[in-house]
């Protein structure tokens, strides 16, 4: 792959497993001369970068975030895709809680005892409520160079580009950052956390749940939507059963 080669992320509803394959090649590169990239990035379909050599040279704390974002701004449209299938009730019932562990990719988690596990291609997991799709609990994992989740910038950092990079989108209205958040994990590991509401064409208000954490040359990524329309918003229990959610992701303890 020549620095001039255009790499293309695709955020399609199919979620194309090429992306992946895509940010390993990139991440080869990234130690090597220094290039420039010129991009229109974080479209309603396309996050696009032309790589060439010298000029303005991109900085690693810019590469790593602009990583960073087009695997946050994939994860969360693969979240989208999914349409609901059914309207939300006004008495959402009690949210039950159960562990769940991907022992080959190294995290952990709590997820809704009742949402279906469901496969699609590019995500590591990804759980879904039953009849209403579009609530739903994703986890993203993709091999990256980097020791510490620091090397991306500060959370509050980290969140304004992710806010400015939503707003980019066709589709989105509107996004305000609710809460930005920094805690230590397993083996005192930072995790990063961020919780927004997104209006968008594609399902309307959602408040997203967001965290992430770098660990054995991996960035993880976990993403949390669900409903929170004006008509319907998001009820005090679900909220904080999916705060639970948030708080519980983690590298599996050894």
């Amino acid at each position: 792959m020549t620095r001039r080669e255009m790499l293309l992320l695709s955020t399609s509803p199919s979620f194309s497993t090429s992306f992946l394959l895509s940010t390993r090649k990139l991440l080869k590169i990234q130690n090597q001369k220094p290039y420039s990239v010129s991009a229109t990035l974080f479209s309603t379909t396309t996050v696009a970068a032309q790589l060439t050599p010298l000029q303005h040279s991109l900085t690693k704390r810019e590469f790593n975030l602009s990583l960073f974002l087009g695997i946050s701004n994939i994860a969360i449209s693969l979240l989208f895709c999914t349409p609901s299938t059914a309207l939300t009730t006004e008495n959402e019932e009690q949210l039950v809680l159960k562990r769940y562990t991907d022992e080959n990719e190294g995290f952990t988690l709590l997820i809704p005892s009742t949402w279906n596990k469901v496969d699609k291609a590019g995500a590591t997991a990804l759980f879904e409520e039953v009849n209403k799709g579009a609530n739903n609990v994703g986890v993203v994992v993709t091999p990256v160079r980097l020791n510490t989740l620091g090397d991306f910038g500060s959370p509050q950092f980290v969140a304004d580009k992710l806010i400015q990079a939503e707003k980019r989108k066709e589709s989105t209205k509107d996004a305000e950052v609710i809460g930005v958040a920094e805690r230590s994990g397993h083996g005192g590991i930072q995790v990063y956390e961020f919780e927004y509401l997104l209006d968008s064409t594609r399902g309307g208000m959602k408040r997203i749940f967001s965290a992430a954490f770098v660990a054995s040359k991996k960035l993880y990524l976990l993403n949390i939507a669900h409903s929170d329309k004006p008509e319907n918003p998001l009820d005090t229990s679900t909220k904080m059963t999916l705060e639970q959610v948030l708080h519980s992701f983690d590298t599996a303890s050894t």
